[in-house]
């Protein structure tokens, strides 16, 4: 396994800042929902909004806190899974990422961190991996919250990487 980014810096800024861009517009989407179409159960994947959104949060919050060496005591909890608050709680942890990615050097981008997964398992990954893992779940689980409002017979907001790269460059 290669250190060696074939990825710039300011790529690795522009995906996260896409990644809160995208968050911040499912959040939105999932605001205009009611309280049985957010915890509707599909039966597929982590089974509805609420949960699959937790999901997705908790995931940026663990992984933002290995990258800043202060990983949170657990993955989620069941305060993470009230809908009502998960909007306030992201919006720290994308300032987190935000204030971290502005810090962000080649150096940094080519170092490699050293972490336990959620099962202990001892791991060593560059951190531009990383980043770039942290946008790719974020996107998948994404897709699944808008299929599930689609489902629901709602119109979601496009997620596009290239509707974000229109939108930031107007």
């Amino acid at each position: 396994m290669t250190s060696h980014p074939s990825i710039s810096v300011e790529a690795l800024r522009q995906h996260l800042k896409y990644n809160a861009w995208a968050t911040a517009r499912v959040l939105d989407a999932a605001a205009k929902l009611t309280p049985d179409e957010l915890n509707h159960d599909f039966h597929i994947a982590t089974g509805n909004v609420v949960r699959t959104l937790a999901h997705i949060f908790a995931a940026d919050r663990t992984w933002i806190g290995r990258l800043k060496q202060s990983p949170p005591a657990q993955f989620a909890s069941d305060a993470d899974h009230d809908f009502a608050t998960l909007p306030e709680k992201w919006a720290a942890v994308a300032a987190a990422w935000e204030e971290w990615a502005a810090a962000l050097t080649d150096e940094t981008a080519q170092g490699v961190l050293i972490y336990r997964d959620l099962k202990g398992n001892l791991w060593s990954q560059p951190v531009w991996q990383i980043v770039l893992h942290v946008v790719n779940h974020g996107t998948h689980h994404r897709g699944e919250v808008i299929g599930f409002i689609r489902a629901l017979g709602h119109t979601p907001p496009p997620l596009d990487l290239i509707v974000y790269y229109r939108q930031a460059h107007k």
